[in-house]
């Protein structure tokens, strides 16, 4: 096998040089073979066994080691055998090899049974699906850095994308953001994918089911969408919003912007969600699309805000949260801003 410096005195022969394989193996002294092979490619191919390597002391047990792993799966988590307690029994049996060579075999066999868990590429109808998150971000507040908290809904179909920013994640910041994104995008859509969230969620029963939240169940009612929770630790069963939290974030915030109130804050994020509606995804043929009330799948807006959401100014909490909500709630009791 050649050196990387011997093979890339070739390639550079050959594409830098223009000299023919035929001149190159004569030059420097390598088969032609040799010469075809690094000019396909840069780095050496790596060798690959074509038959298993013969195992005269660890053959005749090999079946014996398979079975005794397979055994774990009937065996409590945290009591399955190790490779070196496979290899005491074996040991104990007659085998007369190294532990090495038993720990060896019984990672390459895991490699070949271990399978990669598969994600079928989800497909949406335009209006039917949103999936809704939370996140953080730091900005400077009336001078001062803090946290906020970040609503995010994006439409499954068309990637558009909603964000408004909150002091916090309770139940009236919940709703708020809610009727804001349904105003947004000119209409509900059929299902919105969540966590399993405080504000929507009481507790988590078995499967899919989940005893909700009266409040959260009176507020979908109102504006018939239909609700689905992922399973803990799944991230992926919403893996559109999750990028869309990071994306508002890099996006509309970098670099820890300044507002002086939480008003100018969500006027701020609200113009970048609009311009972003003229974004095209990359390999995409057109910009993000725009379902509105009329579009195939969602729904109208419905007249009045109605009492789930209609109950959320007379439960704010202090001036800091009546201040924050002062942009969002507006659309609660009246016309939506923007």
């Amino acid at each position: 096998m050649i050196k990387v410096d011997e093979r890339e005195q070739i390639r550079r022969a050959y594409y830098i040089e223009k000299k023919s394989i035929r001149q190159i193996a004569r030059e420097q002294h390598h088969s032609r073979d040799t010469v075809r092979k690094a000019i396909a490619a840069a780095e050496p191919e790596r060798y690959t066994l074509q038959k298993p390597r013969r195992a005269p002391v660890l053959g005749s047990y090999q079946v014996r080691i398979d079975e005794l792993p397979a055994e774990n799966e009937d065996l409590p988590r945290k009591q399955r055998r190790t490779g070196k307690q496979i290899y005491r029994v074996i040991r104990a049996e007659g085998y007369a090899g190294s532990e090495s060579g038993v720990c060896s075999h019984i990672a390459a066999q895991r490699r070949e049974t271990k399978k990669r868990k598969v994600y079928l590429p989800l497909e949406f109808d335009p209006g039917e699906d949103a999936q809704v998150d939370w996140g953080e971000a730091q900005v400077i507040l009336g001078g001062a850095q803090v946290t906020v908290q970040l609503f995010v809904m994006r439409l499954c179909y068309s990637r558009r994308l909603f964000v408004m920013a909150f002091p916090t994640q309770r139940q009236e910041a919940f709703f708020a953001g809610h009727v804001q994104a349904f105003h947004f995008f000119a209409g509900v859509p059929q299902r919105i994918a969540y966590d399993n969230l405080k504000a929507a969620v009481q507790r988590i029963l078995e499967g899919k089911s989940r005893q909700e939240q009266q409040r959260f169940v009176l507020f979908r009612s109102h504006y018939l969408f239909e609700s689905r929770f992922c399973t803990p630790g799944q991230g992926h069963e919403k893996g559109r919003v999750e990028k869309g939290v990071g994306f508002g974030r890099r996006n509309y915030l970098a670099g820890v912007p300044e507002f002086a109130s939480f008003a100018t804050l969500n006027a701020h994020l609200l113009a970048c969600c609009k311009a972003d509606d003229a974004r095209q995804v990359d390999r995409q043929p057109s910009a993000l699309l725009r379902p509105t009330a009329g579009y195939p799948g969602s729904a109208a807006l419905p007249a009045a805000p109605g009492t789930a959401t209609g109950r959320l100014r007379a439960r704010q909490a202090g001036p800091t949260l009546a201040g924050a909500m002062a942009f969002g709630l507006r659309a609660l009791v009246g016309a939506p801003e923007g």
